[in-house]
């Protein structure tokens, strides 16, 4: 997924679970990344012929067709296949050595961990 359809998407995932319109979309678009509605309105067509996004009538009400932890576990997955090879231990190391964790942060990832 592009990032300006993730930037539609999250629009579309944080309001409304019974749907936003167009309209509402390409406002909050231009208040929050700038965009004009004719853009917003490009993207999210293509995402409707893509089916990540469902139209209904009356009033162009846009609703998600997958869900935001479809998009996270694909991205992500793509995300290691592209920079580390595949290699889940290699992103781990990247984020470990590149990152700063609270103590609370390394006690949580500690706790998912022994949990597998």
């Amino acid at each position: 997924m592009f990032d300006s359809e993730i930037k539609i998407m999250d629009i579309i995932w944080n309001s409304d679970p019974n749907g936003v319109t167009a309209k509402e979309i390409s406002l909050i678009a231009e208040r929050t990344i700038g965009w004009n509605k004719n853009t917003t309105y490009t993207v999210i067509k293509k995402m409707i012929e893509k089916g990540y996004v469902k139209r209904d009538e009356p009033g162009f009400v846009c609703s998600a067709l997958v869900r935001r932890e479809e998009i996270q576990k694909t991205e992500t997955q793509g995300l290691i296949k592209r920079f580390f090879g595949g290699s889940k231990k290699a992103l781990m190391s990247s984020l470990l050595e590149n990152e700063t964790f609270t103590e609370e942060e390394l006690n949580e990832l500690r706790e998912m961990i022994s949990k597998r």
